[in-house]
C-alpha cells in the first residue's frame, strides 16, 4: 500500500483524505498545511505519491510541485484542487503531473486515482 503526503491548506480535508486512504489500507506518512511544508514533508518522509492542493498560502501548489521535481524528478503527484481552469490543467500537464483530481470528490475516485498512480 501507499505511503502518502496530503498538502493541503484546509486541515477538514486533509483529515477527510487521511480516514478515504487509510480504510483502504494506505498511510498518510505527512500532512501540509502549504506549499513550503510539503516540499519539507517530501525531504523527511519520501513518500510513494504526494496529493498536493494548487492554492495554499507561502508556497503554492506549482511551485512545490516544480521544486520538489527538481529534487527527484520521479516523485509521484497527484493534483487535487476545487478550481479547475484550462490554464492550471495546462501547468499541471506540463510539470507531467501524475493525476489530477477535482474537490470535491468521492472516495471511489480518489483511492482509484493513488492506486493507478502506485500501481
Amino acid at each position: 500500500m501507499a505511503k502518502v503526503l496530503v498538502a493541503d491548506d484546509a486541515m477538514f480535508l486533509r483529515g477527510m483524505v487521511r480516514r478515504m486512504l487509510e480504510a483502504h489500507g494506505h498511510t498518510i506518512i505527512a500532512e501540509a498545511a502549504n506549499g513550503k511544508e510539503a516540499v519539507d514533508q517530501f525531504l523527511l518522509t519520501k513518500p510513494d505519491v504526494v496529493i498536493m492542493d494548487i492554492t495554499m498560502p507561502d508556497m503554492d501548489g506549482i511551485e512545490a510541485m516544480r521544486y520538489i521535481r527538481s529534487l527527484d524528478p520521479k516523485a509521484k503527484i497527484v493534483v487535487c484542487t476545487a478550481l479547475v481552469h484550462q490554464k492550471m490543467v495546462e501547468t499541471a500537464i506540463e510539470n507531467n503531473v501524475d493525476g489530477f483530481i477535482v474537490k470535491p470528490f468521492d472516495e471511489d475516485r480518489l483511492v482509484s486515482i493513488i492506486e493507478r498512480v502506485c500501481g
